[in-house]
């Protein structure tokens, strides 16, 4: 059943190992490594190519204790094999773990005997395990049902309420029975903590409620009449005065009027808006000139001070706050001891809040915590400085990594590469409505064109009205800052996007343009049959690079974005094909959230892709580059 189990150190150093079968894992251990140990990600089970990785982590002497089985076995006692495993090992080796030279000299031959405890540790844990009685299913006299006898439901008729006695007695029946309801009165038990004085008491309660609602509807209805004289009255007044002629308006005719208020075909530019548009184009190409030239090359990274620093005033509050942050949590953990979960919980706790409170939603704000949990527990602390040192490199380490990407999204050489290969380089940008795609397009085509790129835009939003006339401004005050670098493609509204991306790559093909950017209409992530339409898009045109496009100011609702826009790619990808999904972020609106930079960390947890380009205001010079370091101060300020 156990394919594998292997002690092995942080650094890569094999202890011991136990390979049943001989089979050869190589593979999906450096997997798990690769994706769990070095990512620093805290998961209880890893499962790839039909195995099941079970860990733990010994943070004292850097040890990883690995389990691996079939992912179709139920073993459910492989956590307690690791737990005994790990004390038996600790115990047996701890003086020559304190000492790594011993080991790596003597190699693992110095651990072999271990082989023998392991056996005999798996009978022990196996025994146990059968013994373990099989929950059963509750017996019948053990329900609440069973409870409902025929003897409770007798009591409980009992217990019930006394009927009320006829409120139209005569005089005569009340006199004469007085002196027995006394009786009565004095027999009768108090139910629910009432006596039954109290009943006739509630009884003449609602004799006087119901009077009160009859009066009131008494005299609603007479009012109702006297308004509606009122009105016939107002009605004939109204019939005895005589109307004047009124002119006839026909439907659906226009007047003259109206005919000189639709003729934009005259040549007066106040009168048809020529002299204001030439004011805005004007006003825009004077925001931009003043940047042209200065985007060459690699963009510049987010400013770790100004980006997110409003105020002098916002400044000592965040520094005050930053004094009294989460780190004060470590306070009770002074001396030179281990620590402990019970140690760092009410610390993990905070700073789950924190990151919470700076966008990060909840999903990756605990996987973070338990990474962090993870790593400290088990480690030696001495002095409260070096807990908080350890603490906060932990957190700063954790968040750096995450945010790093794991491969290198270079578009300039890439588009080089595209050249070579006597093709354009094609971009698709897709994302929810209202998050900036066709914004933020223009400004990595102002980029682009800054590199000496042209390039093409395929209008893909035949969805959404006004979309083909936001890229023509666009591309026009794009062409006025650099002449004749950008070209727009459209067919219009209705037509199929995939087919308009397909003639689009095709015409820069022909005209040698380098690059072709594909503008897609925003879509939410449950809309079938737009998601099916997008997948076509990218199945069809089978794009370098796809762009999500995303908001900076979004939580929670980031991590059901990304999951659902990747599953519906991977579901509606074609049959035998690897499925396309996104491989890249936009973060738009970075200059409307100052510290609350959490939006960066869940895309980036959910999707394990880079964050490529991060819009930061309304010029086109307004992109950055993800800078992880400056994310990780706004985070733990």
């Amino acid at each position: 059943m156990i394919q594998l189990f292997t002690i092995f150190g942080k650094g890569g150093f094999v202890l011991w190992c136990f390979n049943e079968g001989q089979e050869v894992l190589n593979s999906t251990v450096n997997e798990f490594i690769q994706n769990v140990v070095l990512q620093q990600r805290s998961v209880n089970n890893y499962s790839r190519g039909g195995q099941m990785i079970k860990y733990k982590m010994d943070n004292e002497f850097d040890l990883i204790l690995l389990i691996v089985y079939q992912s179709v076995v139920q073993l459910a006692y492989a956590d307690k094999l690791l737990t005994e495993v790990h004390l038996r090992f600790r115990d047996l080796y701890k003086n020559v773990l304190s000492n790594a030279n011993i080991y790596f000299e003597k190699g693992p031959k110095l651990f072999a005997s271990f082989s023998n405890e392991y056996l005999s540790i798996l009978n022990n844990v196996k025994s146990s395990q059968l013994l373990v009685e099989v929950k059963k299913p509750r017996t019948f006299q053990q329900t609440e049902k069973s409870k409902k006898t025929v003897a409770s439901l007798i009591e409980n008729s009992k217990d019930s309420k006394p009927q009320k006695r006829d409120k139209k007695c005569s005089e005569q029946q009340k006199k004469a029975g007085k002196d027995e309801e006394e009786n009565i009165e004095q027999s009768l038990p108090v139910q629910n903590g009432l006596s039954t004085d109290l009943g006739s008491i509630q009884n003449k309660i609602d004799e006087d409620e119901e009077i009160l609602r009859n009066k009131n509807a008494f005299i609603q209805k007479m009012k109702g009449k006297g308004e509606k004289k009122a009105n016939k009255e107002n009605i004939n007044n109204d019939a005895g005065k005589k109307k004047g002629k009124k002119e006839r308006k026909w439907d659906l005719a226009g007047t003259q009027k109206d005919a000189q208020l639709l003729d934009y075909s005259a040549v007066d530019d106040v009168k048809n808006g020529g002299e204001n548009n030439n004011v805005e184009t004007s006003k825009i190409f004077d925001e931009n000139k003043k940047f042209i030239g200065k985007l060459h090359g690699d963009l510049p990274g987010l400013d770790e001070v100004v980006e997110f620093e409003k105020n002098s005033g916002a400044t000592k509050s965040t520094k005050l706050a930053s004094n009294q942050g989460w780190f004060s949590a470590f306070k009770s953990l002074v001396g030179n001891k281990q620590l402990t979960a019970d140690d760092i919980k009410p610390a993990l706790e905070k700073m789950n809040e924190i990151l919470i409170t700076k966008n990060v939603a909840s999903e990756p704000a605990q996987k973070i915590c338990e990474s962090v949990g993870a790593k400290l527990e088990g480690k030696v602390v001495g002095t409260f400085n070096r807990v908080t040192s350890i603490v906060q490199e932990a957190v700063r380490e954790i968040l750096v990594q995450l945010l790093t990407p794991k491969r290198l999204v270079n578009i300039l050489r890439d588009i080089v590469d595209a050249k070579n290969e006597n093709r354009p380089y094609v971009i698709v940008f897709c994302g929810v409505n209202g998050v900036g795609k066709s914004t933020n397009l223009a400004k990595i085509t102002f980029w682009l064109n800054e590199n000496g790129h042209r390039v093409l835009i395929a209008a893909g939003d035949t969805f959404r009205a006004g979309a083909v006339e936001q890229l023509r401004t666009h591309v026009h005050h794009l062409n006025a800052l650099h002449p004749d670098s950008v070209t727009l493609f459209e067919q219009g509204y209705g037509k199929d996007p995939a087919s308009i991306a397909q003639a689009a790559i095709h015409l820069a093909t022909e005209r040698n343009i380098e690059v072709v950017l594909v503008d897609t209409a925003g879509r939410m992530q449950d809309n079938e049959p737009l998601m099916r339409a997008l997948s076509k898009l990218i199945n069809v045109n089978n794009p370098d690079l796809v762009l999500f496009v995303g908001e900076a100011l979004v939580g929670n609702e980031a991590v059901d974005q990304l999951t659902k826009f990747n599953q519906a790619l991977a579901d509606h990808s074609s049959v035998g094909d690897k499925a396309r999904l996104i491989n890249g972020i936009v973060l738009t609106k970075f200059d409307t959230i100052d510290d609350k930079v959490g939006a960066a960390v869940s895309m980036t947890y959910i999707t394990g892709q880079p964050i490529v380009f991060v819009g930061t205001g309304q010029t086109y010079h307004d992109l950055r580059n993800l800078n992880a370091n400056a994310v990780v101060n706004s985070l733990l300020k």
